[in-house]
């Protein structure tokens, strides 16, 4: 069996992301002193959010991936699924970092609602080709 070393570097990559967005998530809840909840809080509320989009949706990807690289897809593909959705991540993430790209109608740099975008695009379409594939790699075993 191959050791899906691949999907580990991504896993390592989002797990280090994630981990970043959860301690500003933290560091945020202990200067506005907010225990649960955002406590209407936008600039909290915008953190959990990033925060939490990444936790939705790398867990199912990272296992995805990881199967079709065990099942023995190219290198190329698992590689341009992984480093695709990890820059869309990152992508996502960056678009969270200010109001305009979390919540409408904030003024601010149209940059952020543009990264935040590309990011759920690339997640999505990352997810649903990596899954296609998948389904076309067990289908023609």
């Amino acid at each position: 069996m191959t050791i899906p070393v691949i999907s580990a570097a991504v896993a390592a990559a989002l797990i280090i992301l994630q981990q970043f967005l959860m301690i500003t998530v933290g560091m945020h809840r202990f200067k506005a002193g907010v225990g649960v909840g955002v406590g209407n809080d936008k600039h909290l509320e915008r953190k959990v959010r990033r925060h939490g989009n990444l936790t939705e949706n790398s867990a199912l990807f990272v296992a995805t991936l990881a199967l079709a690289e065990l099942l023995g897809a190219s290198r190329t593909i698992v590689l341009f699924f992984g480093v695709v959705f990890v820059l869309a991540r990152i992508s996502h993430a960056a678009g969270f970092s200010a109001l305009a790209g979390s919540h409408v109608g904030e003024k601010g740099s149209k940059a952020f609602p543009t990264l935040r975008a590309l990011g759920a695009f690339g997640t999505f379409f990352t997810g649903v080709g990596l899954g296609l594939f998948l389904a076309f790699t067990l289908v023609t075993a």
